[in-house]
């Protein structure tokens, strides 16, 4: 067992994990952190050990730094009653998003899905069981990519998943390869904060916040969508960001990607 610090915005999270070392090349696993912006400077990959792995496998952190375009990315491993809301938010507001769903998700709500597709959004994959992606064989990772994508692909019609976000963003370099042979890039993110725990919900403005304390040009935003404070920011949040002359975009429009 082995102990592996995991810097997010604000929280430093120990995982533990198991996992084999083969003359220790691609499989030590990192858990993807960030130096947060502040005061809108651009923030940058906390760890100078995975810096050189990121952009050798063009995993996206940051879109094009030189324009104010923001990515929204949602997490979906399961459902507490807060997507509808969102999803209310993002079609009022005409903001496109990708979410980013597990096995269970797609099993338990279909319409969801289904809406999701409708209404213009990007489906990614988040691995059909959630499991730390380092710590299974190669064949396990495939199945685990391919169930999401059929499944998916079956229920909603969209025949291509582009976009993998790594279960709790652990991942290694043998993970980056083997999905990026399989035709995934991997998304990270360059804003994100606590907000997965719904039991630690502190209020809408809490959550507006802290989203527009970190924005910044080419921002890969990452909100989970159990968050009620988040439910209930994002408009204002939007409304917010396009006041400072920032442009909500698909990631299927990110053509420059910018490392730090």
């Amino acid at each position: 067992m082995r102990k592996i610090a995991i810097i997010g915005a604000t929280l430093l999270v120990l995982l533990t994990a198991t996992f084999t070392v083969a003359n220790g090349a691609g499989y030590v696993p990192y858990g993807f952190g960030f130096k947060r912006s502040r005061g809108g400077e651009l923030p940058s990959i906390a760890q100078e050990g995975f810096y050189s792995i990121v952009q050798k496998h063009g995993a996206i952190f940051l879109g094009d730094t030189s324009k104010k375009e923001l990515y929204l990315t949602f997490d979906n491993g399961y459902e507490n009653g807060l997507t509808r809301q969102v999803l209310d938010v993002l079609k009022a507001k005409r903001v496109p998003a990708i979410f980013f769903v597990t096995g269970h998700y797609i099993k338990d709500q279909p319409e969801l899905m289904k809406r999701m597709k409708a209404e213009g959004h990007l489906i990614g994959n988040h691995s059909w069981s959630h499991p730390d992606l380092t710590t299974v064989t190669n064949e396990k990772l495939g199945q685990e990519l391919e169930k999401v994508k059929t499944a998916t692909a079956e229920l909603t019609g969209q025949q291509e998943m582009r976009y993998l976000r790594a279960p709790r963003g652990v991942f290694n370099e043998r993970t980056l390869a083997v999905s990026g042979e399989l035709g995934y890039t991997n998304v990270f993110w360059s804003v994100a904060y606590k907000d997965w725990d719904t039991k630690a919900q502190k209020g809408a403005q809490y959550a507006y916040d802290k989203v527009m304390a970190q924005l910044h040009p080419g921002a890969v935003i990452l909100l989970h969508s159990v968050s009620k404070d988040n439910a209930d920011a994002l408009g204002t949040i939007i409304d917010d960001a396009r006041k400072q002359g920032y442009e909500f975009k698909s990631l299927d429009q990110l053509s420059k990607r910018t490392y730090h």
